[in-house]
């Protein structure tokens, strides 16, 4: 499995070098810093002035970087497995999803900084961007991952179960996980009052939901996994976290799915919900 670990020297990005330690030996690991070096911002400074007080800017954040990068290195798990560093300049989020492409990694590992709700659907943190457009599996720490035990699976279709199982073959942890998988299901809101008919309507979704679950817990045992299912009523996000708390997992596990383009950056999807909410690390196939 090939991974790429983005670090900035940020207290979340260390949280995601300890990490590594819960994965599998990379076949190869990426660790890249990315500079976005700020340009001189006084539209009264002369063009020769501007252009030697950014390469100074650069000389000096180059150098913090290269030693950020050393420091970081030396603090990776013993297992991690063949490193190169890498150390690039321009957007974070764009670089980071551009050099995972390059690379063909697996997964992306990284941090998750906390900023404001309305800051982060309008503006998009680097966690978010990353979340949004790169194509391969992302594990972000949003919270420090004291144990890797217990694993929350939503899922909320064959497509989905299938991309996770997937992703589980790769045998990406270091030791075995219980994973507990979760679909949940809206409330049936009629246009009329019939009551009992939205009841049994609701049992009977609920009832092939559970078996629909209890299939795919099937599979997973096959790969060596304990896995059990649960089938729920209500909100994903609401549902997803209080099963989450409920069962004290350590990382939630899920899809990247939702709207796409403008909408998906302004509304967020559910893995973008959950990634707000902090509940727990998000690894995102």
């Amino acid at each position: 499995m090939k991974m790429l670990l983005a670090v900035d020297g940020s207290d979340q990005s260390y949280e995601a070098v300890r990490a590594l330690k819960y994965l599998r030996r990379a076949d190869h690991l990426v660790l890249l810093h990315v500079l976005n070096i700020p340009r001189p911002a006084y539209p009264m400074m002369m063009p020769e002035v501007a252009d030697e007080l950014y390469q100074m800017t650069e000389q000096s954040m180059r150098q913090d970087a290269e030693r950020l990068l050393e420091r970081v290195k030396s603090l990776l798990p013993p297992h991690t497995g063949p490193t190169a560093t890498r150390l690039e300049s321009g957007s974070p989020a764009d670089m980071i999803v551009d050099v995972a492409k390059r690379e063909q990694v697996d997964l992306i590992v990284m941090g998750a900084r906390g900023i404001g709700p309305i800051k982060e659907r309008l503006l998009g943190s680097v966690a978010h961007r990353v979340l949004t457009i790169a194509s391969s599996a992302k594990f972000i720490l949003t919270t420090p991952l004291r144990a890797f035990a217990r694993l929350l699976l939503p899922i909320a279709g064959k497509e989905d179960a299938d991309h996770a199982m997937e992703f589980l073959k790769l045998n990406p942890f270091v030791s075995p996980v219980e994973i507990r998988l979760l679909t949940v299901l809206p409330h049936t809101i009629s246009p009329w009052p019939v009551g009992s008919v939205a009841s049994e309507l609701e049992a009977t979704a609920l009832r092939n939901a559970q078996e629909f679950v209890d299939k795919i817990a099937g599979q997973l045992r096959s790969l060596g996994y304990q896995a059990t299912g649960d089938a729920v009523l209500g909100s994903p996000v609401q549902a997803i976290i209080e099963q989450q708390q409920k069962t004290h997992s350590d990382v939630i596990m899920m899809g990247s799915h939702g709207s796409r383009g403008l909408t998906r950056l302004v509304l967020g999807s559910v893995s973008h919900a959950l990634l707000h909410h902090r509940p727990c690390p998000l690894l995102v196939f």
